[in-house]
């Protein structure tokens, strides 16, 4: 089958092979038809090293497609069944699945070291998992979550990770309260999620900040009040707040020097919430004076900050609602073939989700 592998960490390119075999069904696990993924900010900070993950590996980790069989003992999924994946499944078991936690269990994150591919070369991993930039993929059953029948693959496939990413970060982590001012700090596809999240937790002024132009024109569509480049944000800061500060600010974009700028634009007493994924040796520094007087609360957001079936069900109920645009999300589609020219639209800033239709 088809799949786009990424051979060494620092690669830049994937390259599209023929002779990649999904391996691992058995007991406990599904194999999927992948038909749409999505192009994720996490999948090129792997490629880079950014975060950590073994290769050769095919990316990809928000996927949506069709069971093509069952493994013994797996139930409430069938051969045929319509699903979209989860990267992050709960086991139900751990410490954190019993505090209701169900995003932080780790369960999911031990698959990332068991390669799910194989070529005649050798092992092959899926990122995160997964590894949806595939024609199949095989993957523990909890990965796969069955959708309705009016839902297409490629609204599924956002909802899998960057929509429920984002709108969780607002309304399960940072719990925008109503009539609130909120800056967005990054505006791609989770930015624009966060943005929509803020705009149904009924904030008054949300300003989106991004250096391309073609993303601030984007956030005003998706409910964004303002929209700014990032040497404007101190001059929004000013004229929206009197320069005390927003009330929430959320940092999509992973980067110290983002998440430093994000804290320094929240009020006293306001909310930094962390949704971008950054990388192991960058370090926040923060004083212990100004964590103490400032009393900002300061709350990362781990995909959504909940429960992910409930937010699942959640976005495809404001999605069918009309209160949530997700098909707008996807401004640029291509074939698995050209994976390379969609990396190269998130890289410059032109897309907000590329799909990938497979």
């Amino acid at each position: 089958m088809r799949a786009a592998v990424l051979h060494e960490i620092g690669q830049d390119k994937l390259e599209v092979l023929d002779d990649v075999e999904a391996v691992g069904f058995g007991p406990g696990k599904v194999r999927i038809r992948i038909r749409a993924t999505g192009l994720c900010h996490s999948d090129v900070s792997a490629m880079s090293g950014v975060l950590p993950q073994p290769a050769p590996f095919v990316p990809g980790h928000e996927g949506a497609g069709e069971i093509v069989d069952v493994g013994d003992g797996v139930t409430g999924l069938a051969p045929g069944q319509r699903v979209l994946l989860c990267w992050l499944p709960a086991c139900g078991s751990c410490p954190a699945c019993k505090r209701g936690q169900t995003q932080l269990c780790l369960a999911g994150f031990l698959n990332a070291g068991t390669p799910n591919f194989k070529r005649p070369g050798g092992d092959v991993f899926g990122f995160a998992g997964t590894g949806t930039f595939a024609e199949e993929v095989v993957v523990d059953a909890g990965c796969a979550v069955p959708i309705p029948d009016d839902v297409p693959f490629d609204i599924a496939a956002l909802i899998g990770c960057g929509v429920t990413t984002g709108l969780g970060a607002a309304i399960n982590t940072a719990k925008v309260e109503a009539g609130s001012s909120v800056a967005v700090i990054g505006c791609g596809g989770v930015g624009i999620s966060a943005i929509q999240g803020a705009r149904l937790q009924g904030a008054a002024q949300i300003v989106a900040v991004d250096p391309v132009a073609s993303r601030r024109e984007a956030a005003l569509r998706f409910g964004a009040t303002e929209a700014v480049a990032p040497d404007a944000l101190a001059d929004a800061k000013q004229r929206i707040t009197g320069g005390e500060g927003f009330d929430y600010v959320f940092e999509v974009v992973g980067r110290s020097a983002t998440a430093r700028t994000a804290y320094e634009t929240t009020r006293r007493g306001g909310t930094l919430c962390v949704v971008g994924a950054g990388a192991l040796d960058d370090f926040l520094q923060l004083n212990m004076f100004e964590l103490f007087f400032d009393e900002k609360r300061i709350l990362p957001s781990m995909y959504g900050g909940g429960d992910v079936l409930r937010s699942y069900e959640r976005a495809i109920a404001l999605w069918r609602a009309g209160r949530i645009d997700l098909a707008s999300l996807i401004t640029h589609r291509v074939p698995l073939a050209g994976i390379n020219e969609a990396l190269e639209q998130m890289r410059t800033g032109v897309a907000l989700r590329t799909c990938i239709e497979i």
